[in-house]
């Protein structure tokens, strides 16, 4: 048995391999930007939480200057946050 090796063997032999080559690029950067979009999702959620423990904290101290008997903008920012606040959980 004899084999014979032409030109248009190993160009389409070539091209195969720069196909499959080609598709496995693609399934990687998919696979990367999957990964990517994960862990941006756990910052943010880890970002959201921190910004409502610091929103509840100067929401508590203001409410504290207004129990010390500061009034005007200390009563303002209450009602403003308080708002927000509902609205933002009625958003989701």
């Amino acid at each position: 048995m004899q084999f014979t090796l032409s030109w248009q063997t190993v160009v389409g032999l070539a091209g195969g391999i720069a196909a499959l080559a080609a598709l496995l690029g693609y399934l990687f950067k998919g696979y990367d930007f999957v990964k990517r979009q994960q862990r941006q999702d756990g910052l943010i959620r880890a970002l959201q939480d921190e910004q409502q423990l610091l929103t509840w904290g100067v929401l508590a101290c203001l409410k504290g200057l207004k129990e010390q008997g500061c009034n005007g903008p200390v009563t303002e920012a209450i009602t403003r946050i308080e708002k927000h606040i509902n609205a933002a959980a009625h958003r989701y």
